[in-house]
């Protein structure tokens, strides 16, 4: 069964409408649907959104920007040999 607009309950559904979410860090903006409630607003091309400013994005976080530097100076099977060579096994 395919629910129409008109078989929704009345005023109970969050109204949704044009935002945009803007990386600070970077300054990325989106412009996409949303029921997020903000005071904060911003003018786009003459036309008033409502504004969501996040840290990190997709835009500026390390991991999607490639500049994400991993520093492993001993491989893991040194690790393992260093933490566990004076561990000794008992056996019966």
């Amino acid at each position: 069964m395919l629910y129409k607009k008109e078989n929704m309950k009345k005023d109970i559904h969050p109204k949704s409408r044009e935002t945009v979410f803007k990386d600070v860090s970077c300054g990325f903006q989106i412009i996409t649907t949303s029921t997020v409630q903000t005071k904060n607003t911003i003018e786009i091309d003459g036309k008033t959104y409502p504004l969501v400013t996040f840290d990190v994005s997709s835009a500026s976080h390390p991991f999607y920007t490639g500049q994400q530097r991993i520093l492993d100076t001993e491989g893991r099977a040194e690790k393992f040999t260093k933490k566990y060579k004076n561990f000794k096994t008992t056996s019966k």
